[in-house]
């Protein structure tokens, strides 16, 4: 793959992942294992070089995003920084915890889960809260439950280091449906909480050795300029659009895993 197409790829993952909020990983580390992965002459010779070197461009894609919404003030920062600390701890435990939760049981209980999720968000999105509109959000003064938002972080965190996913598709929905968000404020501030969780995952790969620098960086520039694409897009877009969207990815990332829970028995 050359110079060319590592850009186009993190210009694709980039407005994505900062259009629904997410980080792109759940589509660089599939494309890494398929076709850069395994074979005489690949790009990756180990599974955590793949984990380091997405987890870098899924950094870069989140502080391009979060410059992107702060300038369009759509992160709520009283929340957005109490969020990503509590991710910390729950992604500590996740990891330490992890070997506790694997086998097919497991896959096809939490595929099941993000399947039915995703229905409900799809079903519920003609609602008030999948339509809430964020020209009429105060960041200074809109109330927010905290306990129950640092709780529900603590969670994000501890599922997203067990499942090797994103929090962003857990955190975007449950800051929706849950404490009242408006969808575009939901996407901005979960990738505010992403920049800083994956800050702490690149430093210890990076410290590991794990990060391929060139692909990273070639893919982390591409992911730059992809995700000042998804903003615009983001902020232009309907709320109800950005529920159905994370709706979609939900499902296949749920079918993903009842597929995988199913090889395995």
């Amino acid at each position: 793959m050359d110079f060319a197409l590592f850009l186009l790829l993190g210009c694709g993952v980039g407005a994505f992942g900062a259009l629904l909020g997410l980080g792109g990983g759940m589509i660089l580390v599939p494309l890494f294992m398929l076709f850069m992965y395994g074979a005489d002459g690949a790009t990756f010779s180990t599974v955590q070089q793949i984990v380091g070197t997405s987890l870098f461009v899924v950094f870069a894609n989140a502080v391009s995003g979060t410059w992107a919404y702060v300038r369009q003030k759509r992160i709520f920062m009283r929340a957005a920084v109490p969020f990503a600390l509590a991710t910390m701890p729950g992604a500590f435990l996740g990891g330490y915890l992890s070997e506790w939760f694997s086998g097919p049981a497991f896959s096809l209980l939490f595929g099941a889960t993000m399947a039915s999720l995703a229905v409900f968000m799809a079903v519920k999105s003609r609602g008030k809260k999948a339509n809430a509109s964020a020209e009429n959000f105060d960041p200074a003064t809109a109330p927010v439950n905290l306990p129950l938002g640092i709780a529900a972080s603590f969670f994000v965190g501890f599922a997203s280091s067990i499942l090797g996913i994103g929090g962003g598709i857990i955190h975007v929905p449950m800051m929706v449906f849950l404490l009242g968000f408006p969808p575009q404020v939901a996407v901005a501030t979960s990738t505010f909480v992403l920049m800083v969780s994956a800050l702490v995952g690149v430093a210890s790969h990076g410290w590991l050795g794990h990060i391929l620098w060139l692909p990273a960086i070639m893919i982390g520039i591409g992911a730059t300029v992809g995700a000042q694409i998804g903003a615009k897009i983001a902020r232009k877009a309907r709320p109800r659009a950005l529920v159905l969207g994370l709706s979609a990815v939900m499902i296949l990332l749920g079918l993903q895993f009842i597929y995988k829970g199913l090889i395995a028995l």
